[in-house]
């Protein structure tokens, strides 16, 4: 913002006086042009005359300031010591504008910011924007590709099938033998995903809702990042299971710790029965996706194409690619790339969706309002033969 200058002030009064024989603008350009120290005493005394005189003030102006000055002065016009203090840098602003720096105490020109002491000026107060500048936050797709299912009970049992029936040929009058298929159960057990958020009641009341429904989003966006990263690597204890945490899952050796090899992921791929392979969706994050779009195979065709079809996916082999930020990179004994049928292998159990609660009164005696957020659920891989993790050398 620009500088009001002493020069500019006294050039800007000065066209406002009036009643004089000698034209105002004219004894301000004289004086300016001299700055001695005697000179400018003199000149001050004769402003100091003039403008006792007959200084004109426009009527509407005035009314304006008065107006903005009582709105700041207005009882609940601001929330906290931050907003107080804005609303005392306006009002010393407004005195600046209306009285000059000669007339303004000497606390409101401390409550000013200055620009440039040697050009006496200063500068207007900040304004605040109700726009807020956020971070993005990067998800794992996995929910997009699992199959989701709700329930209201804490833990969902899928029976599993192991085995099948072992039957033979048989001659004519030969008595079959029996056999029993073989059965396991897999249980996926709701977790809860739970933080709080204190608010002055203050804050709240100031801010128009702003403050509230900034906490809500901040809320559910970091309630949607602790779940995509659960659903990758989650410990299966206090977590939901993560795809690369079962230990049934099995992996394709790549042969080398840091080298991403064509056959490796060949061979990762055609390991799935067909019935999973062509249901298979790749999972890897951005640097693995970068190294594996500068790769060919044997006839120099490159193993990565991009979508030609709006809303249809990259493309490794043939397969859609799900970007998942929460994918370990390319290293040593690391397993950076999974392929699978995640609609077959993995479940995901809502039991409650996230939700914030309200409570304004186990914290009222200190004017504070908790915000609770809440989430409850499961996951887990429940057919790990539909998946595949591609591992890295260890040296």
């Amino acid at each position: 913002m620009k500088h009001v200058s002493k020069k500019a002030l006294l050039g800007s009064v000065a066209v406002t006086l009036k009643g004089d024989d000698e034209d105002p603008a004219s004894i301000v350009t004289k004086a300016l042009g001299d700055f001695s120290t005697e000179f400018e005493k003199k000149f001050d005394d004769r402003f100091k005359a003039l403008e006792g005189k007959s200084a004109v003030v426009d009527p509407k102006l005035v009314e304006r300031l008065d107006k903005i000055e009582a709105k700041q002065n207005r009882p609940g016009a601001g929330a906290g010591d931050d907003k107080e203090a804005k609303a005392v840098e306006l009002k010393a602003w407004v005195d600046y504008l209306r009285r000059g720096d000669k007339h303004a105490s000497a606390e409101d020109l401390k409550t000013l910011t200055v620009a440039d002491d040697t050009a006496a000026g200063y500068l207007a107060p900040a304004e605040t924007s109700t726009d807020i500048i956020r971070d993005i936050t990067e998800l794992s797709p996995i929910r997009q590709f699992a199959t989701v299912r709700n329930s209201m009970a804490p833990s969902v049992k899928y029976p599993r099938r192991t085995g099948i029936t072992n039957a033979k040929w048989e001659g004519e009058i030969e008595e079959s033998e029996e056999s029993e298929p073989t059965f396991g159960q897999t249980e996926i057990v709701s977790r809860r995903l739970t933080t709080f958020v204190d608010l002055s009641n203050s804050l709240l009341m100031g801010s128009n809702g702003m403050a509230e429904a900034e906490v809500r989003s901040a809320l559910a966006e970091d309630f949607a990042k602790k779940e995509a990263m659960a659903f990758v690597n989650g410990d299966g204890i206090k977590q939901p299971e993560g795809l690369m945490v079962n230990a049934e899952v099995p992996y394709v050796a790549n042969g080398h710790a840091t080298n991403l090899s064509t056959d490796a992921l060949i061979t990762l791929m055609y390991s799935l029965p067909a019935f999973y392979r062509n249901k298979g969706v790749w999972v890897l994050n951005g640097t693995s996706l970068a190294t594996i779009r500068k790769m060919k195979d044997g006839q120099g065709q490159y193993l990565w194409q991009p979508s030609f079809q709006a809303g249809q996916p990259e493309t490794i082999l043939g397969r859609p690619v799900a970007e998942a930020i929460d994918m370990a990179d390319i290293g040593a004994a690391t397993f950076p790339i999974l392929f699978g049928d995640l609609a077959t292998g993995y479940r995901i159990v809502d039991r409650q969706q996230f939700g914030v609660l309200s409570d304004p009164y186990t914290q009222a005696r200190r004017a504070i309002t908790r915000l609770h957020g809440t989430r409850w659920v499961g996951a887990g891989v429940v057919q790990p033969k539909a998946v595949r993790k591609l591992k890295m050398a260890t040296t």
